[in-house]
């Protein structure tokens, strides 16, 4: 009778769950302006409670207030459930905070997205950045790169906790150890303090662990929530690695002199069957160590495809590292990992897919645009980057390029600019260059970039670039022509900077102008100006060059098949409101499923289960979950978005400019050669 309770309560409360949430998003959408920022309010305090809750229970971890009196007490009320026993205390204080959060940034930025364009369309002020000066950089030179005031501040604050965390592991367990204490079970002193310390090392090392997926989940709303895009956030990972394998390493360390010194070296090879698993423990660390030593400049640069590839190694990494600590205590830092998992299957799905490439322009520096068939439901903000695939060039790699287009100005249209420096690019460039290709199978990921950006809220914009720096000013440029082109707001006065090193690179100033969207005269509303510098030539031989090499941009037309389909949001136009759908579905399935097999399979048998095997149950549970929900998300969201848009879309004919814009772009263009900007002397007035 209990069993048809539990199971009747958890389906009543998975629906009823999902119900208020739906039925909050739906009337979110409905509701006005006021009532909108009413409930980002809300969202914000929501916010900061459970960060600060969060944060409290990562402060009080390693205190023996914690494990010898909170703890205890929620073990007691928790820790025997039937359905979960003792991981349903780490899914309740670590795992299902984080969810919530990440479906509280669903939410608000459902709601900032909607508030943003309807600013947009009434032409509403921007108001000024109160905390952009935490944004500026506060280190320039050193190990860690550009580091803002921000960054240092949050750094700091975490490098603090883990010297929290080590410091009370250490203390509250050296003043148990004494050397009879240490006698009893056969050890020296020093032997039984290094065995407790490398314990405590590995515990802290799970700090660092638990964060350390977050900065590569792209399309995450924890990021974006807080104004950190995907490319920006890759130093954090870098710094949470070279961390996290620093303190597992010592952790290995530890236990491989401490084994050492007992000649119980073969202690490494053990695998218990309810306990911590060593052996896994050294699999897991192999790993991480294979992928540590490839991240060493030289050898990431120089062997770029082994740095990538040995990358994939984070599936035994994470796979071993929970047969080693077993699931109850790894769930302590997989909230992450969980984040990444539905981030990565839902970029698996828009990659598997040959997006519509309708056309090229191949510049004579070595530069080629490639311009796709983009579903006007699909938008994103200028600088936003792409990932691109090209099976003929190579199957596994994916390389990021800065998205040009404005998916304002051209709806139809979405185009990448890719410079010619590698292995990659150089074939490609190859490729198109050779006039015998009629169709290239391309598979792409994103966009990814900021959820909005604040250009109007300045009077001048000043752009500096060298060589395919360019690019992301582009974008830029093409959004502030479509807003000029709106009347709804003043644009701000424009002013780019840009070096190059030869005269043919001039060429990349005319993709400033895009192949299709400018519908009116921008002259009248723009208020540009280009600086040009070339430093390697000379005026006379360049000039000579200059005419003959811009006018040789070659424009090829491709030919798509009908499995070749436009670029969409693989979720639809409100992308995170299904986004937080999945979140919380596929969590309410995983603990529904686990607490069924908990009762009904494992506790019926409970000496048949190693701590391998609920490993396994539940880091299966979690994947069945997860592609079950983004399948049917993603299957829902092309039956009511796009099937009206799977034919051809949009008309890609390559238009001839309005000669009034490109008389704009020459009477605003001011060429130098042979020199460098001086930024001293061309700043002076901004």
């Amino acid at each position: 009778m209990d069993s048809v309770k539990f199971i009747a309560i958890s389906i009543l409360l998975c629906f009823f769950f999902l119900l208020i949430s739906w039925n909050f998003i739906t009337c979110a959408i409905r509701l006005g302006e006021m009532n909108k920022t009413v409930i980002e309010k809300v969202i914000k305090l929501l916010t900061m409670v459970i960060l600060m809750g969060t944060m409290f229970i990562w402060i009080m971890m390693p205190t023996s207030t914690y494990k010898k009196i909170w703890l205890i007490s929620i073990r007691a009320k928790l820790g025997k459930s039937i359905y979960y026993g003792k991981p349903g205390v780490n899914l309740l204080l670590y795992m299902f905070p984080m969810i919530l959060l990440a479906f509280l940034g669903c939410i608000y930025l459902h709601l900032k997205k909607q508030t943003t364009v309807n600013q947009l369309n009434t032409g509403a002020e921007k108001k000024r950045d109160k905390f952009g000066v935490l944004r500026r950089p506060m280190l320039v030179k050193g190990p860690l790169g550009i580091v803002t005031v921000t960054e240092v501040m949050f750094l700091t604050m975490f490098m603090a906790l883990l010297l929290w965390s080590l410091t009370n592991y250490i203390y509250n367990t050296f003043v148990t150890i004494t050397p009879e204490s240490a006698a009893l079970d056969g050890e020296i002193l020093w032997q039984a303090r290094l065995e407790l310390i490398a314990v405590r090392v590995g515990i802290v090392g799970d700090i660092c662990l638990a964060f350390l997926f977050y900065p590569v989940a792209r399309g995450s709303s924890l990021l974006t929530a807080v104004g950190i895009t995907s490319e920006s956030s890759i130093k954090y990972h870098i710094w949470l690695g070279h961390l996290t394998m620093i303190i597992f390493t010592s952790h290995g360390l530890c236990y491989l002199i401490y084994w050492i010194s007992r000649n119980q070296i073969s202690k490494m090879l053990e695998w218990d069957r309810t306990g911590v698993s060593n052996l896994a423990g050294a699999i897991s660390l192999v790993a991480g160590l294979m992928m540590w030593v490839t991240t060493y400049p030289k050898i990431r640069r120089r062997f770029f495809e082994v740095f990538f590839y040995t990358h994939y190694l984070y599936i035994v990494f994470m796979l071993f590292y929970v047969f080693h600590v077993g699931i109850s205590h790894a769930l302590i830092p997989f909230p992450g990992f969980y984040i990444f998992i539905v981030d990565l299957f839902l970029r698996s799905i828009q990659s598997r897919n040959n997006v519509k490439l309708v056309s090229a322009r191949v510049l004579p520096c070595n530069v080629v645009e490639l311009n796709f068939s983009k579903n006007p439901m699909l938008m994103y903000s200028p600088t936003s980057t792409m990932f691109v695939n090209i099976p003929s060039i190579s199957k596994l790699q994916w390389h990021p390029f800065t998205i040009t287009s404005s998916s304002k100005l051209e709806p139809d249209t979405l185009s990448v600019m890719i410079k010619s420096q590698g292995k990659w690019s150089t074939k490609l460039y190859e490729m198109l260059s050779s006039d015998r290709i009629e169709r290239l199978a391309v598979s792409v990921e994103g966009p990814y970039g900021p959820n909005s950006t604040d250009f109007l809220r300045h009077e001048s914009l000043v752009m500096v670039s060298g060589g395919s720096g360019i690019t992301p000013f582009i974008s830029i440029i093409r959004d502030l022509f479509y807003m000029s082109s709106t009347h709804k707001c003043k644009t701000p006065k424009m002013t780019l900077i840009c070096a190059f090193k030869n005269s043919s690179e001039l060429s990349m100033l005319d993709l400033i102008l895009p192949t299709t969207g400018l519908t009116t005269d921008i002259t009248l509303f723009v208020d540009i100006q280009i600086k040009a510098f070339v430093t390697r030539e000379k005026e006379i031989s360049a000039r000579e060059s200059t005419h003959h090499n811009r006018n040789t941009i070659k424009t090829l037309r491709f030919k798509p098949i009908v499995s070749d389909k436009p670029i969409s949001p693989i979720l639809g136009p409100n992308s995170w409101l299904c986004l937080a759908t999945i979140l919380t579905s596929s969590f309410i399935i995983f603990i529904v499923i686990i607490a069924l097999i908990t009762r009904y399979h494992i506790d019926q048998a409970t000496e048949k289960y190693t701590s391998a095997h609920k490993s396994l149950i539940y880091l299966l549970t979690i994947s069945i979950s997860v592609v079950a929900t983004c399948t049917a998300a993603m299957l829902w969201s092309k039956k009511r978005y796009c099937k009206k848009n799977d034919q051809y879309v949009g008309d890609f004919s390559l238009l001839i400019m309005e000669s009034s814009a490109q008389q704009l772009l020459s009477q605003s263009t001011d060429i130098h050669y042979g020199e460098r900007p001086n930024l001293n002397k061309l700043l002076v007035g901004f």
